[in-house]
C-alpha cells in the first residue's frame, strides 16, 4: 500500500463527515466490551475529534489509548473506527475553538471553556475509519 492509499484509507466519505458535523453527541466505545459513552464531536480540517472531559482510568479516552479499535454511533448507525491521539497543539486548538463555534448556546459555554483547559487538551481523540 502506498503512502497516498493508506492516507485515503484514514479519510471518512465526505457524507460520513457531513453526518458528524451535524451531530450534537456522538456514542464511543473503545473496543468491544467498554459501554458507549455520549460525546461531544466536531470536524476540523475534514477530520472528525472528540474530546474527554475526564481522563479517568476507567474512562473511554483511556480505554481508546490501550485498545485503539473501537466503534461509534451516528445515529442509527455504527461505525468501526480507531482513535488516534493527535501530536500538534495548533490542532487541538483548532478543535477547542471549533467546539465554541457549534456549541455555542448560553448553557454550552461552561463546557466549552472547560475543554480549553490543558489537560483537556490532552484528551483530544482523532476518529478515523477502520
Amino acid at each position: 500500500m502506498t503512502k497516498k492509499q493508506a492516507d485515503k484509507s484514514l479519510v471518512f466519505p465526505a457524507s460520513t463527515i457531513n453526518a458528524f458535523d451535524r451531530s450534537k453527541i456522538l456514542g464511543v466505545r473503545a473496543g468491544t466490551t467498554h459501554r458507549f459513552t455520549g460525546v461531544w464531536v466536531v470536524v476540523v480540517e475534514g477530520r472528525v475529534f472528540v474530546r474527554s472531559w475526564d481522563d479517568k482510568p476507567a474512562g473511554w479516552f483511556r480505554a481508546f489509548r490501550s485498545e485503539p479499535e473501537g466503534t461509534v454511533q451516528l445515529g442509527q448507525q455504527e461505525i468501526a473506527v480507531r482513535g488516534i491521539v493527535p501530536r500538534g497543539d495548533r490542532i487541538r486548538h483548532a478543535v477547542t475553538a471549533a467546539y465554541g463555534e457549534k456549541y455555542n448556546t448560553k448553557a454550552s459555554q461552561k463546557w466549552v471553556k472547560g475543554f480549553a483547559a490543558v489537560s483537556r487538551l490532552l484528551t483530544t481523540l482523532e476518529l478515523v475509519p477502520r
